[in-house]
């Protein structure tokens, strides 16, 4: 059988013809479009109306889906924060992605390194102004993983997952420099003023602005302490509810959020740049079960089965939507599978540069626009915290490993979404496949090795 990371990145064509399908970049020199990636942290796949939420409200998001396209089958690149931030960097898979979990071998974070390519360094070597604000999670302060030295000409944010559990920070970082802060002051709130900051700073060149909110993320540390790790400044609108208070703080944060990506988007109408910028949603993993706030409480993640730190489809399906006036139709609602690795292609390709050879990804521009969409022969999902779970799938055939050494559990998920009937004893031939899958997908990491490995 091919190896994926070679198959791959095989194109649907070139970028320039793409573009020209499109009709970006006919007729003489044009501005390239902007690109920006918002993400959530921790929301579900049930969390957003545009999703069947029934309880929360997210006006500005289901707008933003109304007048894109939705995903139904758009997958994180990891079930945890950091491994999911590396796969969308490098347009590798957890197999191969430098960082393939929050702690490695040793406890300790791993960070990025000189030889890792980011979406931001191909993007700055195309002449886009590169922006990250909020939580970064692939670098410490002074070494090689720091957002400066991976192509982003602007940071703002947290750097450590640890330190963005705290909503009201006594610092975080500018660029490689602590900022102060007085420990008062809201981090979500900054992140979106200096979001809105980088784009009218930017307007007038291509740029490429990552948003990792931290939202709605717990703090952990505080949720076991007071039993409410929900961080926000007020439970409004949510106020009069009969609920538990970690929920009314739950609810506020989601619905703050909605209501800030919603001035990110007026802004863009505002410059006049709307119809020059493609503006992608999503969530780094699903939702959390933590801080004392209960996943169930919302249904927040839908018809799934499972939730952050599971490899079953509630831990790594995402609610994604993409937005480009004029080049994504409105109204659409999409089946395309695809994952956090296909960003980056899909971002070079849109800039008109090649993508590395070593990727996992493919483009989706052609999805985007409306073209034949070439698909994955495979997704894969490895997560070592506890036992070393692993995941596939192909086609609608889902196997996920609880534990190292184990048969997989399969599932058909054009039959059974939320993964409730295991019917690998039926299906001899499909474990086989994915036990083929399973070990092609993989190359050997000292900070992430095997059971068999250590």
């Amino acid at each position: 059988m091919e190896n994926f990371s070679r198959r791959n990145f095989l194109k649907t064509g070139t970028a320039a013809t793409a573009l020209a399908a499109a009709g970006i970049g006919c007729g003489g020199p044009q501005r390239k479009s902007n690109i920006i990636f918002i993400m959530a942290d921790d929301l579900g796949y049930g969390d957003l109306g545009c999703y069947g939420q029934k309880v929360l409200q997210t006006p500005r998001l289901d707008q933003f889906a109304a007048e894109g396209m939705q995903f139904s089958q758009a997958y994180a690149g990891s079930t945890v924060c950091a491994p999911a931030r590396s796969t969308l960097m490098t347009g590798q898979h957890t197999g191969h992605t430098r960082v393939r979990g929050n702690r490695g071998a040793t406890g300790t974070r791993p960070s990025l390194q000189p030889e890792d390519v980011t979406v931001a360094e191909l993007l700055q070597q195309a002449g886009y102004a590169t922006g990250a604000i909020g939580k970064w999670a692939l670098g410490k302060d002074n070494n090689t993983g720091m957002p400066n030295k991976k192509g982003f000409d602007y940071f703002f944010g947290y750097l450590d997952q640890g330190r963005a559990h705290e909503y009201y920070p006594d610092y975080i970082f500018e660029n490689d420099q602590k900022y102060p802060l007085d420990g008062k002051t809201y981090t979500h709130t900054l992140f979106t003023e200096r979001s809105k900051q980088f784009i009218r700073d930017h307007q007038q060149e291509p740029f490429f602005l990552y948003i990792p909110y931290t939202i709605p993320h717990t703090n952990n540390e505080l949720g076991r302490e007071v039993g409410n790790g929900q961080q926000v400044p007020s439970d409004e609108p949510y106020s009069d509810r009969d609920w538990p208070q970690v929920e009314k703080n739950f609810a506020a944060m989601v619905t703050l959020m909605d209501k800030d990506i919603g001035e990110i988007m007026d802004l863009l109408k505002e410059l006049g740049i709307d119809e020059d910028t493609l503006v992608i949603f999503t969530s780094d993993n699903g939702p959390h079960h933590e801080g004392g706030h209960d996943h169930t409480y919302f249904d927040s993640n839908g018809p799934l089965r499972g939730y952050k730190r599971d490899l079953y489809e509630g831990g790594v399906r995402e609610p994604t939507m993409a937005r480009w006036p004029g080049k994504i139709a409105p109204g659409q609602q999409s089946d395309q599978v695809w994952a956090f690795w296909d960003f980056l292609p899909t971002a070079t390709e849109l800039a008109g540069v090649d993508a590395p050879a070593n990727i996992d990804g493919i483009s989706m521009l052609p999805c985007f626009l409306g073209k034949p969409q070439k698909d994955h022969e495979y997704l894969y999902w490895e997560f070592k915290e506890g036992k070393f779970k692993q995941a596939v799938r192909f086609g609608d055939w889902k196997a996920v490993w609880l534990a190292f050494g184990t048969t997989p559990e399969i599932y058909d998920l054009s039959k059974d979404i939320g993964e409730e009937s295991n019917i690998a004893a039926q299906h001899p031939d499909i474990v086989g496949q994915a036990e083929k899958y399973r070990l092609a997908a993989r190359t050997y990491s000292p900070d992430y090795p095997w059971p068999n490995e250590e």
